[in-house]
């Protein structure tokens, strides 16, 4: 009798345990994922379907699941308007501007006439911004080649940044987001953070692009690195084939990106902002399986299901 009341004291524990035990199994397991945070999920103009209207393919970026838009540099009026009204309609909000003549017409140049060139392309899409709400112009800040040297990009670049950019900026009350890209230009996150530091301004942040730096870096390195610098950030995957000197884009979760760890990069660095993807067009379909990916990404898990 004895024995039989002992261990049914036993089992009584045991139950009483038990559900402590699964909440904190529970916990241990949440915390393997990132908790849920404010990023938002944004698609690049340019991967919608060009035979659209504005605004069928504002319609269509919304029922593939996304949240927001990033479009390119918008010279005539009328067409920014009707943009402007598609993004209205769709109620998909315009969040970011990707200046389009940075690359024609580079600040780092030691030509006026181009430099003059490109803050004019900068000085529309800061206009384009404040017309669409957006809060941020993606620039390409500088171009090293043959005829411009790395310390005259940085010190061009910054100058006229610095003395013509920044004072549009603050008066439209728009950030300007540097990237990095294949322009033999900010090649590590620390060079990338000193960039940004140096103008000592609120209005000069970072636009984080994922794929750019896989052929010779970590993606969340560079985030973890970069911090709060980072602004907006671009999502594309990339596979290097070093045996045979071959890359290739690829889409989300199918190159050599570590999805989920960039995840609790950005968990890391308390990011809250938009990621935008940055593929080729696509219908429909595509857009959705991208969307679901990104969604994927986000609960930090392999954006591909085996």
């Amino acid at each position: 009798m004895s024995d039989r009341r002992e261990f049914l004291k036993t089992i009584a524990a045991a139950a009483a345990v038990m559900p402590v035990r699964s909440a904190v199994g529970a916990q241990a397991q949440a915390a393997q994922k990132p908790a849920s945070s404010t990023i938002h999920k944004s698609t690049l103009i340019s991967m919608l379907p060009r035979g659209m209207t504005y605004a069928e393919r504002f319609a269509l970026a919304r029922e593939a699941g996304f949240e927001a838009i990033e479009m390119q540099t918008i010279t005539k009026d009328e067409d920014a308007a009707e943009i402007k009204e598609a993004s209205k309609k769709a109620g998909l909000r315009i969040h970011s501007v990707m200046n389009s003549d940075h690359w024609r017409f580079p600040l780092s140049s030691d030509d006026p006439k181009v430099v003059s060139d490109s803050v004019k392309g900068m000085e529309t899409s800061l206009k384009n911004a404040v017309l669409w709400g957006a809060d941020t112009v993606l620039l390409v800040p500088a171009v090293v080649d043959a005829k411009t040297s790395y310390q005259d990009a940085w010190t061009r670049s910054q100058r006229v940044i610095r003395e013509r950019l920044l004072p549009m900026a603050r008066d439209m009350k728009v950030t300007i987001a540097v990237e990095e890209v294949w322009n033999k230009f900010l090649l590590s996150p620390i060079e990338f953070a000193k960039y940004i530091d140096d103008f000592q301004s609120p209005l000069v942040r970072a636009y984080f692009d994922v794929g750019n730096v896989v052929i010779y870096a970590f993606p969340q390195d560079w985030i973890r690195t970069l911090g709060s610098r980072i602004v907006k950030i671009h999502l594309k995957d990339f596979n290097f084939d070093r045996r045979n000197g071959r890359f290739t884009w690829k889409n989300i979760g199918e190159g050599d990106i570590d999805w989920p760890e960039v995840r609790r990069a950005l968990a890391d660095i308390k990011y809250a902002g938009y990621v935008t993807t940055e593929l080729d067009p696509g219908d429909a379909a595509y857009l959705k399986d991208v969307s679901a990916r990104v969604d994927r990404f986000l609960a930090g898990e392999k954006p591909v299901v085996s």
